[in-house]
């Protein structure tokens, strides 16, 4: 095999240093980057500024970076082209409507901007980038200067989400070439189900100032693009919201990567405890009702031990070679995943964590089997956070193919039944946070983010799968990545411990580049 070599830069807001190697494959164990090739570009972000979101143009190579407070627009080379400021401004998260629209009686304090959505909108040439300020209203930039094209606030349509965090939201846009294209949200709510759905589908309209921006695809007085989390959910899991994880679209169909809070009762006890379950969520793009909403719980096992609390996810192609070990055409999307050990903890979660592979086509068939039976009048509905109560099947003669998009009946529906991915690797010390995967020569390659800042390279990703390569960063959490690669271009962002490096134990964003990513040939 011939290796290639890696070329890299990397944008950091304190001065480090950042190294080059080889990709050389090895059966067994990782090979560091050699300390002789060390290279480095820098770039000093702003003091105590933290890197949320980042895109990458598929068409230019240029990288957008959702930051607190700002928004970049960077070279291939990560040279700085244009910054946009977001904040801080005065605010309260209890002020809804938002200050900006009337008089709030809460007292308002500076309060930083965390960008916590970030797309691109290719067929209009804008960002779209949604910030923490005023229960979550957005930005439209100009995608070449970031000039503000439009900021719609003045209607509860805008408000996308209350919550505060970075990473609460994910957004997936369905393009069409003659019509408005849609924006499907989702969004934890945090405890505010009558301000958020926690999912819809908006409008998304040529005009960036046009009054039904983000408006809802369909809403009547009686049925919207959107569900909301009922109030009676709330009563049996005070704490209840859906932490959402990923989201993409796929042939006819949108989804997205949840963690979920439910109620269970142990082997051989009589009380429930709480546990958290990660499922897959599927909608019909066409679908302006919701009543193709299915849902489907989703894990991996490996050596006995159950892996159930979703990190993170990507979706990519299979390629020839893991085609043929896994059956699937090259073509075919595989989800690449990362679990942590256990169902109980969402916050702590253990260092115990696996990669896992699914063959989207699977969980589809799963997904259409488990319709089929509901229509036949088999079982109940199966979604206690929606329904609350068990609500039986009702029998329907029809016929349920592929892509069947739902009735008014029968919907929104779980499956109960786990499907189960399958695991590449698995590591016990430093818990993956993060994935990315790319077909390069016809093998499929992944790149999983650790806990303490090491990204790591898995050549000949499936079931006989390993760690090929390692580079050690400084102490961090990757929250995220993202890839171009077309461009054969990797991203992929740390929030670094700062203490290595000066003392006053600020916690500094660093961003890496990698540039010809490498990848293995025969």
């Amino acid at each position: 095999m011939k290796a290639m070599p890696w070329n890299w830069t990397c944008l950091l807001s304190h001065l480090l240093m950042v190294g080059m190697g080889s990709s050389t494959l090895l059966t067994r164990q990782p090979a560091p980057l050699s300390q002789k090739q060390r290279s480095f570009v820098t770039f000093r972000g702003e003091p105590a500024e933290g890197f949320n979101h980042l895109v990458v143009d598929e068409r230019t190579g240029h990288i957008y970076l959702g930051a607190v407070n700002r928004i970049y627009k960077l070279s291939s080379d990560l040279k700085v082209l244009v910054t946009h400021e977001t904040g801080p401004d005065e605010d309260n998260p209890k002020c809804y409507p938002p200050r900006i629209v009337q008089t709030c009686n809460e007292p308002l304090t500076t309060t930083n901007n965390v960008n916590k959505m970030l797309l691109i909108d290719y067929k209009e040439n804008r960002l779209i980038a949604c910030g923490s300020l005023y229960q979550g209203i957005c930005k439209l930039l100009r995608l070449e200067d970031l000039f503000k094209l439009g900021e719609p606030y003045h209607k509860k349509e805008h408000y996308l989400s209350g919550v505060n965090e970075s990473g609460s939201v994910f957004g997936v846009i369905v393009s069409y070439s003659n019509l408005d294209d849609k924006l499907f949200i989702a969004t934890a709510v945090d405890g505010k189900p009558e301000y958020f759905p926690t999912i819809s589908s908006r409008k998304l309209t040529k005009n960036s100032e046009a009054d039904g921006m983000f408006a809802y695809v369909f809403h009547d007085e009686f049925v919207a693009s959107m569900i909301k989390i009922p109030s009676d959910t709330f009563t049996i899991i005070p704490d209840f919201d859906i932490y959402y994880v990923y989201g993409f679209s796929s042939g006819n169909f949108v989804y997205f990567l949840t963690l979920q809070p439910e109620m269970v009762s142990p082997p051989g006890s009589t009380t429930k405890e709480q546990v958290y379950t990660s499922k897959l969520v599927r909608l019909c793009k066409e679908d302006t009702a919701f009543n193709s909403y299915v849902e489907v719980p989703i894990g991996c096992e490996r050596s006995g031990v159950e892996y159930r609390l979703l990190q993170a996810a990507y979706l990519s192609k299979a390629g020839a070679v893991l085609g043929r070990t896994l059956g699937v055409h090259p073509d075919d999307d595989l989800l690449f995943t990362v679990f942590s050990k256990g169902q109980k903890r969402k916050m702590k979660s253990l260092d115990e964590s696996a990669l896992c592979i699914f063959i989207l086509k699977q969980i589809n068939d799963r997904i259409k089997e488990r319709l089929q039976s509901c229509y036949r009048g088999e079982g109940t509905l199966d979604l206690a956070w929606l329904k609350v109560k068990d609500i039986p099947c009702s029998s329907a003669l029809l016929t349920i193919d592929d892509n069947f998009c739902g009735l008014d009946m029968n919907a929104p529906l779980g499956v109960s039944d786990m499907v189960r991915g399958i695991p590449v690797f698995t590591e016990d010390r430093d818990r993956m946070t993060s994935v990315i995967a790319y077909v390069y020569k016809n093998h499929s390659l992944a790149f999983v983010g650790t806990k303490s800042g090491k990204l790591k390279k898995s050549f000949g990703t499936g079931p006989q799968g390993g760690i090929t390569q390692e580079w050690t960063g400084v102490e961090g959490d990757p929250p995220g990545a993202n890839i171009a690669s077309q461009e054969q271009m990797l991203c992929v962002y740390l929030q670094c411990s700062s203490h290595k490096a000066i003392s006053d134990q600020r916690v500094q964003p660093l961003l890496c580049c990698f540039l010809n990513v490498p990848g293995n040939s025969s």
